[in-house]
């Protein structure tokens, strides 16, 4: 049986998910004009806003607008603004892949028992957080046979939120993970990092 998580508390529903589409609003955080459009600049500096180091964020912001800039623009012929690779947020569930957990739906909804199963399945050292085994753990679960981007992909993104989240005890919590879901995390993460800057002035 799992123990009680040391340190921090844990309110279960703390962060509320609207049942609309929250991967649109997951995304819209690198929309940092507010133009609809995402492009790898955008990415950049809102990876930066959240404290990635300047090769993570280049690196990010190359590969992430590469990989879903078609995706979301479905139908769009192909033009000179198509070479900047614009991700639109809009779209967003266009660009889903596979081997993923399945907490957001087609549509980009999010969804609650797909969220439970998570630590259900794979926190077996506390309830309410992952260890880095048990995360590596869930996305070997999650594989789809043959589907190698999709493993890419997930590698990638879940590895970088532990990276950039997990706390001074290596746990990647469930409220931070519910958060990256809903949309909330990287805003948070942003004021977070401004306030601290401010502080050292």
């Amino acid at each position: 049986m799992a123990s009680s998580l040391p340190s921090k508390d844990f309110q279960e529903g703390a962060v509320d998910c609207e049942p609309e589409n929250v991967l649109q609003k997951h995304v819209a955080f690198f929309d940092r004009n507010h133009d609809g459009l995402v492009y790898p600049w955008e990415t950049f500096a809102g990876f930066r806003a959240i404290g990635a180091g300047y090769l993570l964020s280049l690196i990010s912001s190359f590969f992430i607008n590469v990989a879903l800039s078609r995706k979301t623009r479905p139908g769009n012929p192909f033009s000179l603004g198509s070479l900047m690779f614009p991700i639109e947020v809009k779209n967003i569930q266009f660009a889903k892949h596979g081997s993923e957990s399945g907490v957001y739906d087609t549509e980009g909804r999010f969804v609650p028992s797909k969220f439970e199963q998570i630590f259900t399945k794979f926190a077996r050292t506390y309830p309410n957080a992952l260890t880095s085994d048990e995360l590596s753990a869930m996305l070997k679960a999650n594989r789809e046979p043959q589907d190698y981007k999709g493993w890419i992909a997930s590698w990638t993104e879940w590895k970088t939120l532990y990276f950039l989240c997990k706390d001074d005890q290596g746990l990647l919590r469930k409220e931070t993970i519910r958060a990256v879901y809903d949309g909330s995390l990287f805003e948070q993460m942003e004021r977070e990092r401004s306030a601290a800057a401010k502080k050292k002035e």
